[in-house]
């Protein structure tokens, strides 16, 4: 039996909506013919199978083994041309594709002026649009025609159309360089992962500042500046500077607020600088401004202007629902957010095809730490398990990580010791495996370590020094980043003042009303 995750035409007959698959049963309907029935007929087995079998397939009779792959992939290719016909009208992209291939049937028809005409509008369409790869193209085009034949239909129309050609040139050869560096730069985050030193600091940052100084903030248009914005922004969370981190990822947000019709046009770069935006404000812990923009992205994904389909839905979901819970993880409102979980559980599953496991994990991470604070810790250690026995997460080292070290502390509020001497030599054992163990988690093993050898009485003495000693390192710039993931500060004055987590994290919320 073949993996139904990897097979790519029982994937795509699975993410048809009742209204696509209505479509292409009438479009394969005009394509059917005595001789040419097979791949309806592995469209209606494929849709009603829950998992993809080819045993179930053959057995059925109507493809013999020698054919499955051909009528395969002629059934991809038909259900693509299906949904190609039925794209709404209102995708400004497809309305500029589907001129430019009438501009082409035109001119091989010998009819240069009718397609100069519409190549023309179609320009002005595309340059409104900021969609100056496709004008670079109509320009290419109508130089075509211009130089092969003589239309003339504007004196002084050749210098007109180099002028044209040179400046989107220009701009799109920036837009490539820029969208290349803010690659770079997240390849550089995915390999090494965030700077832990003074050296990577001054590599990165001299890296970054060689390919940036050539360019001009004030000349770009709106394509420009985006990417100029994305590539400062993978260059302040490389480095850890959230304050430029907020910076960019607010100009990023604000650019599209301030044009629209590019939220509508660019969704997914939209929703992304919100998630980036949103992430900056949780690092600050700037509590008013972040449930501004998260109310604003909400009431923004709910406008029946912005585009509906499977990848944007599930953006949305994503990013929505992990900062919703993260509002709360920052308010210290645990109790008040227990409503979330099951909405974020059963929109996991509708999900489930265009998430990535790390996402999902992420997830369980946030529902962990909700219970947490809740001081429900039997169901704290059965989501982090979750996280903790996935043998995928090589890529999330961090996650994993913390994952562990929560798990180790809710085991000991449950008063768990037997479990709790398992755990920690568990967690012992990974951190040794970890590339890059940070200060913070190499100091909590080691006060974990030692809890059950302290008299009850000296307890609280040794959370009062490990307070002070996570205190000082919450001011390393290598070392904040761990205490987003876990508020072990809170946790420990919890111990000390003998009160509810969720109590000293509001009271410190309040304070820093930002």
């Amino acid at each position: 039996m073949a993996n139904h995750q990897k097979d790519f035409l029982f994937v795509l007959i699975k993410s048809l909506s009742k209204s696509e698959k209505r479509q292409f049963k009438i479009f394969a309907s005009r394509l059917e013919t005595s001789s040419n029935t097979k791949f309806i007929e592995l469209f209606n087995i494929l849709d009603k199978s829950e998992v993809y079998d080819e045993k179930i397939i053959l057995k059925s009779g109507i493809i013999k083994k020698v054919q499955l792959s051909g009528v395969k992939s002629y059934l991809y290719k038909q259900i693509l041309v299906s949904i190609r016909l039925n794209i709404p009208s209102q995708n400004i992209r497809y309305q500029l594709r589907e001129q430019i291939d009438f501009a082409a049937i035109l001119y091989n028809k010998g009819l240069y002026k009718q397609s100069l005409k519409i190549l023309d509008k179609t320009k002005i369409l595309a340059l409104e649009n900021d969609e100056k790869l496709m004008a670079y193209e109509i320009v290419e085009f109508e130089k075509l025609i211009e130089s092969q034949y003589i239309t003339r239909s504007i004196q002084g129309r050749a210098d007109e159309l180099v002028i044209q050609a040179k400046e989107l040139n220009y701009r799109n050869t920036i837009s490539s360089k820029l969208s290349n560096l803010s690659l770079q730069l997240y390849g550089i985050m995915l390999k090494t992962g965030y700077v832990k030193s003074d050296e990577e600091y001054k590599y990165i940052d001299e890296y970054f500042n060689k390919h940036i100084a050539k360019f001009d903030e004030n000349k770009f248009g709106f394509r420009e500046k985006y990417w100029f914005y994305n590539a400062n922004l993978w260059h302040s969370f490389l480095v850890q500077d959230f304050l430029a981190s907020y910076k960019y990822a607010y100009k990023w947000v604000t650019l599209f607020y301030d044009n629209p019709n590019m939220i509508f046009l660019n969704p997914v770069f939209f929703l992304k600088g919100n998630q980036y935006l949103l992430e900056s404000l949780f690092m600050l812990k700037y509590k008013s401004n972040f449930k501004k923009y998260l109310v604003l992205l909400e009431e923004t994904i709910n406008d029946p202007r912005f585009p509906v389909n499977d990848n944007i839905a599930s953006l949305s979901f994503l990013y929505l629902y992990n900062n919703k819970l993260n509002y709360h993880i920052l308010e210290g409102t645990f109790a008040e957010s227990e409503y979330l979980i099951p909405e974020v559980l059963n929109k996991l599953k509708i999900h489930n095809e265009h998430l990535d496991e790390h996402h999902e994990m992420m997830f369980f991470y946030k529902i962990a730490c909700i219970y947490f604070g809740n001081e429900k810790y039997e169901e704290t250690i059965f989501y982090l398990e979750k996280i903790i026995n996935n043998k995928n997460l090589s890529m999330r080292e961090d996650l994993m990580c913390f994952a562990r070290i929560l798990c180790l502390i809710a085991h000991y509020e449950l008063g768990k010791d037997y479990y709790l001497e398992n755990q920690l030599k568990n967690t012992y054992k990974f951190l040794l495996k970890m590339n890059d163990l940070h200060e913070v988690q190499k100091e909590i093993i080691r006060f974990m370590k030692n809890l059950n050898s302290i008299y009850p009485s000296d307890i609280k003495k040794e959370f009062v020094k490990m307070k002070e000693r996570f205190i000082e390192l919450e001011k390393n710039t290598y070392e904040k980043r761990a205490f987003l993931y876990l508020d072990i500060i809170s946790w420990l004055e919890s111990k000390i003042e003998n009160r509810k987590i969720s109590d000293i994290i509001k009271e410190k919320a309040k304070l820093s009303n930002r």
